[in-house]
């Protein structure tokens, strides 16, 4: 079987038809060339408005050259003559429009979707090099899949959304990302430039004032800026305060009165019995190694600071464990309270913020424990998987790009025949 009989055959473009391939170039950079040609009843239609007109001539009967999906790892180019249209809308010359091809583009759109798809399973590099093209091919490939994907989304049906920032540089650099977390849907919807107010409105705006009313749940952190404006946009919703950093809070708080109580023993010169016993104290006591499991044993038996922080940290554990919110607020409060009492003041900070946010910690309940941050956290570890396959360039556009083509569950672009691998 010849291979323009093959390509007809697995990959037909209506109105034309493969015909000569031949190989070029040497032996250890072998090309196929293969020859398009038109039939004779294609009239050639206008690239500009799509109306079909009469041939004008034939680009000085010069080909042009489009790189097409590799066959046994040698490189594959279509041969085609460009026509020129006498166009009678637009009422002038122009090149007329070709289905395996956008634009001026040399790739063929074939091809863009073959590159695209193995983007997803290495690195942006590793793709470029395995089928013999640059990184800024992969890139327009992958430009190409996300721009067609986000144009063609279907955002309908969305209750459940998380907000959430992962830095992407020093100096205090965030991307705010916004997921859809719904049970039988979790992808990545949107991503925003730093952490602010306007960050955030910006997403609402995009996402439009229906969909924004029909929200049930909106999972997010305390950070002020996402609680102002979610309180302003999404009306409807139970806003669900981000179990994950409130846990993370705590173990911060615990660590703090540690470090102050170290210096202040070294400071007396009494034994520095709290050295080596940072993650004595912030691991959960089941999975503690024997070794650590008798030195807390026997840091528990002294009157120590640290001790009492470690203590409230387990007992707040517990607040998970209930299922009705009128139990699990009695029970936070009578937590507060003690905090509040312990004269720890990295607690009393903490004890503070519970009480000022405790009807959003409370909506955890509420919405019968279906939704909570773990969700968003196990994205974001995705998320930076995903930036690092396109490592090498800093671009926000870029960043941008590789977050949705690894996690926007786009559709994918139409093409006659899938060559993923």
């Amino acid at each position: 079987m010849h291979i323009q009989t093959l390509l007809n055959h697995k990959h037909p473009i209506k109105g034309w038809k493969y015909t000569n391939a031949r190989f070029t170039g040497k032996a250890d950079h072998s090309v196929i060339e293969i020859d398009v040609v038109p039939f004779r009843r294609n009239h050639p239609k206008c690239s500009v408005c799509g109306t079909e007109g009469p041939i004008y001539d034939h680009c000085n009967g010069e080909p042009r050259r489009f790189l097409f999906v590799p066959l046994w790892a040698i490189i594959v180019v279509l041969v085609y003559t460009m026509r020129r249209v006498q166009c009678p809308k637009c009422q002038r010359v122009v090149v007329e429009q070709i289905p395996w091809a956008d634009g001026k583009s040399r790739t063929t759109n074939a091809m863009l979707a073959f590159l695209a798809t193995w983007a997803k399973r290495m690195s942006w590099s590793e793709t470029g090099r395995c089928f013999k093209v640059g990184w800024d091919t992969v890139y327009r490939a992958v430009e190409w899949a996300v721009e067609y994907g986000r144009a063609h989304v279907d955002l309908t049906g969305i209750t459940a959304i998380g907000v959430d920032e992962i830095a992407r540089g020093k100096w205090h650099k965030y991307v705010t990302l916004v997921y859809q977390i719904d049970a039988g849907c979790r992808r990545l919807l949107w991503v925003g430039k730093d952490r602010q107010e306007e960050t955030l409105k910006e997403f609402f705006v995009w996402f439009g004032k229906s969909r924004t009313l029909s929200l049930r749940y909106v999972c997010s952190d305390m950070w002020k800026p996402y609680l102002n404006i979610i309180a302003s946009y999404a009306l409807n919703a139970l806003h669900i305060l981000d179990r994950f950093h409130i846990v993370s809070n705590l173990g911060k708080a615990v660590d703090t009165v540690r470090r102050q109580e170290v210096a202040t023993l070294k400071a007396q010169g009494r034994d520095a019995v709290l050295v080596k016993s940072r993650w004595i104290l912030l691991k959960k006591p089941s999975n503690l190694t024997g070794k650590q499991r008798r030195k807390r044993d026997s840091l528990i038996k002294l009157n120590l600071r640290s001790i009492r922080a470690y203590l409230l940290r387990l007992e707040f554990e517990h607040l998970w464990s209930f299922s009705l919110p009128t139990r699990a607020g009695q029970f936070l409060d009578d937590w507060c309270r003690r905090a509040m009492r312990s004269r720890l003041d990295p607690f009393k900070k903490l004890a503070t913020t519970f009480r000022k946010h405790r009807e959003l910690i409370l909506n955890y309940f509420e919405a019968r424990k279906l939704f909570s941050s773990g969700v968003v956290e196990g994205l974001n570890n995705k998320a930076r998987v995903g930036w690092r396959r396109a490592y090498g360039f800093r671009g926000d556009k870029t960043l941008e790009l590789a977050l949705f083509h690894e996690m926007g569950c786009l559709p994918e672009p139409p093409v006659t025949h899938r060559f993923a691998g």
